[in-house]
């Protein structure tokens, strides 16, 4: 082998070329790798992607500088005026030269004012679990962790919710439910909720629980002038397990049901966002897996070719990663058959080669999801050093992370408990996974249920409460695609780089791949870019 491949892609990308990982071998074992790309001047191949006819020509001239050009391939708007999607592709894709269809979203300059190679980084971290987990996995662990949940939301509640008095501890409810009985003198309570159910007649039915006791509470369907809208969203969806909530409302005779009157969640009415004083971007990418046969590569080296080419591109200084950059090995039953790169270690090495495709302006900030190599229960520590040494201008942080750039606050998540989200509430689909992110920064919390689809660890300090509402909260997991503002946050899912597996055709689920989204820091413009 002659020059490493950093330095190779480097010399191509002066060229304005990309290599496919068919031509990778080639080059790697060329003795003067520089002479051989430099012959693509002459030849006047232009910019796109690499062939071998291309690679041919270059040997030869950089061998005796007498042969002619070869044209390259034709665009694919010639070859075919519309091209399908291969699903579930059985060999490695090669690489087509495609262009935008529909040519590009409008923009404006004006919101998009400031070139990324003219601003300093500035990231700062306020919240990652990497280094800082201490839990043992004890009982007393998880204790600790509920209490702590349950006092900062709490706080929370208290300061955010219009609460008609001073809450108090359940026990001493109980214990003087009968001064809490008629409409006149309402009780208030803050605790876990726990066993949510249905009763036959519609109504909800859960206990509530905080350090003292608990008690039974049920929110009745109600009629006519006695309807209220906000009761009828929460008797549609239902509670989570493990939420944390205020309830106002009234005892009965018995004193042993709490009629709930009102519900009080700790999320502010509108948060107001902060913008930096610069005008750069931030774009979204989650769920790449590299090292399936289903991952868009020709996708992935037409969106770096727009990275190289497009105006609004030199505005983005960071790409955010959540997480399931590559497949992974041994995630689910079955999952080497569909793997194009069996190693795991070497499905982050070619990722990493992925990114090196990208210009020098661009600083890629990436966590870890459920398909990566790190440990399950979260919040989930970032990579190790051993996966971390490929990567040259990456910076790691852990699942979730809450962070800011220029002063904008983001909180990234991969977006496991989505699933838990679909299951226990009924107005969350994973059609309409934004939902589940409405739901997260109602309750301040990222996976509010124990013993669920999503493992969690239990830490001394809930890593998972929202602590700070963020400006930018971005998900993925679920490999759809959205960008909509709630209540002053501007909600994020972030598009995969997959194409349909064999799983989701078997749901008849179908992702929304290869959509780049883009948000200007002073500005909050946003907007989506297809590559597929």
């Amino acid at each position: 082998m002659g020059e490493p491949w950093s330095n190779i892609a480097a010399l191509l990308r002066q060229q304005k070329l990309l290599a496919p990982q068919s031509l990778r071998e080639r080059l790697l074992a060329l003795e003067h790798p520089q002479n051989v790309i430099e012959a693509a001047g002459p030849l006047a191949f232009g910019s796109g992607i690499l062939t071998a006819e291309m690679l041919d020509a270059m040997m030869a001239h950089a061998a005796n500088g007498t042969v002619a050009p070869v044209k390259p391939k034709p665009a694919a708007s010639k070859i075919a005026t519309d091209l399908a999607r291969t699903v579930a592709p059985l060999q490695e894709p090669e690489p087509i030269d495609l262009m935008l269809r529909n040519n590009l979203p409008d923009w404006s300059g004006d919101d998009f004012s400031m070139h990324a190679s003219d601003a300093a980084s500035d990231i700062t971290v306020h919240y990652d679990i990497t280094g800082n987990s201490t839990t043992e996995g004890k009982m007393s662990d998880i204790t600790a962790c509920f209490n702590d949940r349950l006092q900062s939301l709490r706080k929370l509640i208290v300061q955010n919710s219009n609460l008609p008095r001073k809450h108090q501890e359940i026990s001493r409810l109980l214990a003087e439910s009968s001064r809490y009985q008629g409409y006149d003198n309402k009780a208030v309570a803050i605790g876990l909720v726990n066993e949510p159910r249905y009763t036959k007649n519609g109504h909800l039915m859960w206990g509530l629980e905080d350090e003292t006791g608990e008690m039974t509470c049920l929110l009745t369907k109600r009629t006519g002038d006695d309807r209220d809208r906000a009761h009828e969203q929460i008797l549609e969806a239902g509670l989570m397990p493990d939420d944390v909530m205020g309830v106002s409302g009234t005892f009965s005779q018995t004193g042993d049901i709490f009629y709930v009157d009102d519900l009080h969640f700790p999320l502010e009415t509108k948060h107001q966002k902060a913008s930096a004083e610069q005008g750069v971007s931030v774009a979204f990418l989650s769920d790449i897996h590299v090292g399936s046969k289903t991952f868009l590569e020709a996708q992935w080296h037409k969106m770096v070719r727009w990275f190289h080419t497009d105006p609004l591109a030199k505005t983005i200084k960071y790409l955010i990663l959540s997480g399931d950059c590559v497949d992974g090995v041994g995630i689910y039953p079955g999952q080497d058959k569909e793997l194009a790169i069996p190693d795991l270690f070497a499905q982050y090495t070619e990722f990493a080669r992925l990114l090196e495709l990208l210009p020098d302006w661009v600083e890629c900030l990436m966590l870890p999801g459920n398909h990566d190599a790190v440990r399950p229960a979260e919040p989930q520590p970032t990579f190790e050093k051993d996966i971390q040494q490929d990567y040259n201008s990456t910076t790691f942080v852990g699942n979730p992370c809450d962070f800011s750039l220029h002063g904008v606050r983001l909180l990234s998540y991969h977006g496991k408990s989505i699933d838990d989200f679909v299951a226990g509430l009924r107005t969350v689909t994973y059609a309409d996974p934004v939902e589940a992110m409405r739901e997260m920064l109602r309750r301040r919390h990222l996976a509010p249920q124990w013993g669920g689809k999503t493992p969690l660890s239990p830490e001394p300090e809930d890593g998972l409460v929202i602590r700070e509402v963020p400006d930018i909260f971005v998900t993925g997991h679920v490999h759809g695609h959205e960008c909509v503002d709630f209540r002053g946050t501007t909600l994020v899912c972030s598009s995969t780089w997959q194409d349909q597996t064999s799983y989701q055709r078997m749901l008849g689920f179908q992702p929304k791949p290869c959509m780049l989204t883009i948000i200007n820091l002073r500005s909050h413009k946003s907007i989506s870019i297809p590559f597929a």
